[in-house]
């Protein structure tokens, strides 16, 4: 009898093994990627409605996963955006509201207020929370939440990291911390981030890990290979089409070239049925730079139907895509259409990987496993914010969506109040503050409530307004006007040989 048991013993796990399928076996840890391109606008790759670009990895992640319509970027810029990933919080909470170092115009109406100029190392980031839940963590890219060695990744909860500074073409990019590895001779920035990537997937492909990869593309000064820049350029002619800029469209199909490469790693390493992989983007796309100079800059893209672009806070600049692909819980080519957020991240991933939240730090995102689940679902959130107080693309102003209403008031000391109904007007061309004052004044309201529960810090009125003077630019980093005249050609253009 006692061998009868001993072979039962044996015996039953391999049965259980062959009954239940691999995909519920190895979803007990799954791998989380979350790949976050800088700058890519909610029009920019082909199953957004992109006719131009060739985006086929992208488009295949959102036939095999969920693509999202009503995602949005924390911030209208890339340091708030990744406040709000690495913290679970409203960006404002922590005062991250621009861009590090940032800049500002010293003879506007308003003086804008200081921005935080590193993510505070008592942040329990998730990677800390992802590391307590057993997880291996890597970083690889571009960082922008402090430039001091104490506040590099390393040192907030990511046991791998490479930080990559420079420009996108060959040569001109280089590792700043944390891996030995070089870029091979005539290597595109994207690729060597890939390759960084895969080597981390290949090492830790036995052990549960949280991966982010944050690359440059498709952030100006524009750069690509020229085989796809002279495609681009082609297609442009043909179709008599002045945007996206041929050189932004071979960017983009860059970062396409990108996700591939990271699918094909995860399913070479038998990961694709135990791996959550997140595509999205830290802001709205661009038009142009924010100093633009029509003699050195060129326009960029368009995000049309949507209205404005990166820093602002019009759909066009906080809208970004997002897709997730995870096969055991999410079914491929659905569609999910609940507005929902960057800092929601953190949430997500610290309950997927069944981990427990910061008991003394507030978590503003909500996880969207519900929504994975059940795209029709909606979150018991109502609202969304975003509080952007300073000159970039536009003026300061602060930010609520209510369901399908949305309010931008803007803090430059006009009072200038624009209410939308984006389910009718997408595009945000008609203010309808006259028509609804009842509706304006209530999302004034809550949004002013919410500013002074997150202590967001305002603009004052500037002593030293001079309107003569209002339009000039000038730099954190140097106290010094930004030299927009003498630059050369900015962003260069030119193809690699």
């Amino acid at each position: 009898m006692k061998g009868v048991e001993e072979m039962l013993f044996k015996i039953i796990p391999i049965l259980i093994a062959l009954l239940v399928p691999i995909s519920e076996l190895r979803a007990e840890d799954p791998n989380v990627i979350l790949i976050f391109i800088d700058d890519l606008g909610w029009k920019d790759v082909g199953c957004y409605g992109n006719e131009f670009i060739d985006t086929p990895n992208i488009d295949q992640l959102a036939s095999d996963g969920m693509r999202f319509t009503d995602f949005y970027a924390s911030g209208a810029v890339c340091s708030p955006t990744r406040c709000a990933v690495q913290s679970g919080q409203n960006q404002a909470r922590i005062g991250i509201t621009a861009h590090i170092p940032g800049h500002w115009r010293p003879f506007e109406r308003v003086i804008t207020p200081l921005t935080t100029m590193a993510l505070p190392l008592d942040t329990v980031t998730v990677a800390e929370s992802m590391k307590a839940a057993g997880y291996s963590t890597g970083y690889v890219g571009k960082w922008h939440l402090g430039q001091a060695a104490q506040f590099q990744p390393q040192h907030q909860g990511y046991d791998f990291s490479a930080v990559i500074s420079g420009p996108h073409l060959p040569g001109r990019y280089r590792v700043i911390n944390g891996v030995d590895q070089k870029p091979k001779n005539g290597q595109y920035r994207t690729e060597f981030e890939a390759d960084v990537c895969i080597d981390f997937i290949s090492q830790h492909q036995n052990k549960p890990f949280f991966l982010m990869l944050s690359p440059f593309a498709v952030h100006i000064p524009l750069g690509a290979m020229a085989s796809k820049v002279e495609k681009y350029e082609q297609r442009a002619g043909e179709q008599k089409r002045d945007l996206p800029h041929p050189v932004y469209a071979a960017m983009v199909e860059h970062c396409d070239d990108l996700v591939g490469r990271i699918v094909e790693a995860v399913e070479a390493a038998g990961l694709t049925e135990n791996t959550m992989i997140i595509f999205t983007s830290d802001n709205g796309g661009l038009y142009r730079r924010y100093d633009y100079q029509p003699s050195v800059d060129d326009i960029v893209a368009t995000q049309d139907p949507l209205k404005g672009e990166k820093g602002t806070l019009y759909e066009g600049g906080v809208r970004v895509p997002l897709i997730v692909k995870y096969p055991p819980l999410v079914k491929g080519g659905t569609v999910c259409s609940e507005p929902t957020i960057s800092h929601d991240f953190y949430p997500t991933f610290v309950e997927l990987a069944e981990g427990s939240l910061p008991a003394n730090q507030t978590i503003d995102g909500v996880s969207l496993l519900p929504l994975l689940k059940q795209p029709g679902t909606n979150l018991s959130r109502q609202s969304l914010y975003w509080h952007y107080p300073h000159y970039h693309h536009g003026r300061p102003a602060s930010s609520i969506r209510e369901r399908d209403w949305k309010l931008i008031e803007y803090l430059d000391g006009t009072g200038d109040v624009e209410v939308f109904n984006l389910a009718e007007d997408i595009g945000e061309t008609r203010n309808l503050v006259q028509e609804k004052p009842g509706r304006a004044a209530d999302l004034k309201k809550k949004l002013q409530r919410w500013r002074t529960d997150v202590s967001a810090r305002m603009p004052v009125a500037n002593p030293n307004y001079r309107p003569e003077r209002a339009g000039e630019w000038w730099q954190m980093r140097t106290g010094k006007p930004v030299p927009s005249d003498k630059r050369k050609r900015f962003p260069p253009t030119e193809k690699s040989k």
